[in-house]
């Protein structure tokens, strides 16, 4: 056999082994959408497998037309922005100066750092000191504990000790600031990892409810994942569903709850497609040494 051959086989293999695991990936996916969109009688019975039985929209329907769903997912997405922004400034602003040699103390704050990644105070701890801040029942309580990842400053670190020390050093003899060599040089050689981390940001804010479960009791200010969640685990089915007209049939809680996971799944998911070519080479940081 060639090493032409063989190299065509191995290739079919493995396009044949990823579109295989792509779908196994996708199926619970697709499965969610099919029933979100499928009848009452097709979900009853149990005949929707990833494809949609006996179309329809009504889940969809009653989504958008609660008002409270609307108002959670533009606060959730205003949340989102304005954590994952204070996020990367406060990650850049703790990662610049840990790169410097001259910095006294250095390697005293990355053990620091280092040691949060492994041990916490826990959860009844952190509840105590967002209590006595005073942050219980405000948005902050969902930004400020996490505003720096130790991993993410880690990366960070990582990415900026790799630019060439040669730049910075002309830019200072041009008489130029640490803040203006950030800001001109650093920052638009760092596009990649910025667009990475940034979407590690929004991705666990956007997705994260414990916080808000243990830290937010005004349901004005219940995140769009907490909504979801209170509305499988409690009654808010029953009051969606009770919102039907007299000509049609109820709907089904699972056609409903597959609607919302839709709902509050898609908008992080367009944000993708923006950062794909960021994020690909970002995400490869640390995989080849030069």
């Amino acid at each position: 056999m060639s090493e032409r051959t063989s190299n065509r086989i191995f290739d079919t293999v493995n396009i044949l082994f990823i579109s295989l695991f792509v779908v196994f990936c996708l199926a619970p996916f697709l499965h969610t959408i099919a029933i979100s969109l499928s009848s009452n009688r097709a979900i009853t019975s149990g005949e929707v497998t990833i494809f949609p039985k006996e179309f329809n929209w009504d889940a969809y329907v009653k989504v958008f037309s609660d008002h409270s769903m609307l108002y959670s997912l533009g606060y959730t997405a205003l949340l989102t922005i304005v954590t994952t922004v204070l996020c990367m400034v406060f990650t850049i602003a703790a990662a610049y100066p840990l790169t410097k040699k001259k910095l006294k103390g250095r390697k005293l704050f990355m053990y620091v750092i280092i040691i949060t990644m492994f041990f916490s105070g826990g959860i009844i701890p952190e509840y105590l000191l967002i209590r006595d801040l005073h942050l219980l029942n405000s948005p902050w309580a969902l930004i400020l504990p996490g505003l720096v990842s130790p991993f993410n400053l880690i990366i960070l670190i990582s990415f900026f000790n790799g630019i060439p020390e040669s730049l910075e050093e002309s830019a200072e003899i041009d008489g130029s600031s640490h803040l203006h060599t950030l800001l001109k040089i650093i920052l638009p050689l760092s596009m990649p990892v910025m667009a990475t981390l940034g979407l590690f940001y929004a991705v666990g804010r956007w997705n994260g409810f414990q916080d808000s479960l243990m830290y937010i009791n005004d349901p004005k200010l219940y995140p769009l994942q907490l909504k979801l969640f209170q509305m499988v685990q409690n009654n808010m089915v029953s009051e969606l569903t009770q919102m039907e007209g007299a000509n049609r049939a109820p709907l089904t809680p699972e056609s409903l709850k597959a609607a919302t996971v839709i709902f509050a799944t898609v908008p992080i998911l367009l944000v993708y497609p923006w950062l794909q070519k960021y994020f690909v080479s970002g995400a490869m940081l640390g995989a080849v040494k030069g």
